[in-house]
């Protein structure tokens, strides 16, 4: 969760034919040697794509305020280091869904042929800080990166929104206009995979802009944050406590980054 306005506060091959089993398939069977390596492509449409995923928040964050409450550079001002993020109300916390989230996504894009590097080895640590989740896209020079969060908004609202970076002179200017592009191609990929409505509480058409996030003004390449939806509101909870549920949120994760990178 990241604050809201207004509310203060993760080859087998059948060798059958028509009356003819048992058929094995010799050297001339195989396919052209030129058709190899488009069938390999296919196979993996990302190789060669950097993805980043930032799950957000960690486990232990709550047990070191003085860490997470550290000021750090969050564009042309300081910010605290992180937060704790919030948590269901049957105590299902942020950190968890967007770590569990986070990991079958990155198996998906890695399946596809994509380099994908996690902002955070683990779910029982501290941070690290937002500036530091940014530094860690630019290192990797990644062609995108996404930052996974929900929502800790009043139970009487739900749904997902995608926060894109706005203008911040001299920080965000070059990324601005692709960050809007991957932010449209999640939003479209989230709400097509999962069914999840647009958030009723905030942004518009499920697309926010923001320039108050360090996790985006710090970041010089393609980024986006998404709430995948509330996780006080009762049907949004049921949601993220279903490992099924987070299977297809993944999925349209990947979806989305998938049609980005591949334009």
């Amino acid at each position: 969760m990241v604050l809201w306005r207004g509310l203060s506060v993760g080859m087998v091959v059948v060798a059958a034919s028509a009356g003819i089993a048992g058929v094995a398939l010799g050297q001339d069977d195989a396919p052209p040697a030129a058709a190899r390596p488009v069938a390999a492509a296919a196979a993996r449409p990302l190789a060669g794509k950097v993805i980043v995923i930032d799950p957000g928040h960690n486990g232990l964050n709550y047990k070191y305020p003085k860490i997470i409450n550290k000021k750090v550079k969050a564009g042309p001002f300081r910010k605290a280091c992180d937060t704790t993020g919030t948590s269901t109300n049957s105590g299902y916390t942020e950190h968890a869904y967007t770590w569990d989230v986070a990991n079958r996504l990155a198996r998906l894009l890695r399946a596809q042929g994509a380099t994908v590097k996690l902002t955070r080895p683990n779910d029982r640590g501290v941070g690290p800080c937002v500036n530091q989740r940014a530094a860690i896209g630019n290192k990797a020079h990644a062609d995108a990166a996404v930052s996974i969060h929900a929502d800790g908004a009043p139970s009487g609202k739900r749904g997902f929104h995608v926060i894109m970076p706005g203008y911040v002179k001299g920080y965000t200017g070059p990324i601005v206009k692709p960050s809007k592009r991957l932010g449209y191609d999640i939003r479209d990929a989230f709400r097509r995979g999962t069914g999840e409505p647009y958030a009723n509480y905030v942004a518009r058409k499920g697309v926010d802009v923001r320039t108050d996030l360090g996790g985006l003004n710090m970041s010089t390449v393609p980024k986006v944050f998404i709430e995948c939806g509330n996780m006080r509101n009762r049907t949004d909870a049921a949601n993220f406590k279903s490992a099924a549920w987070r299977q297809r949120a993944a999925a349209a994760l990947a979806a989305g980054l998938s049609t980005y990178v591949r334009r």
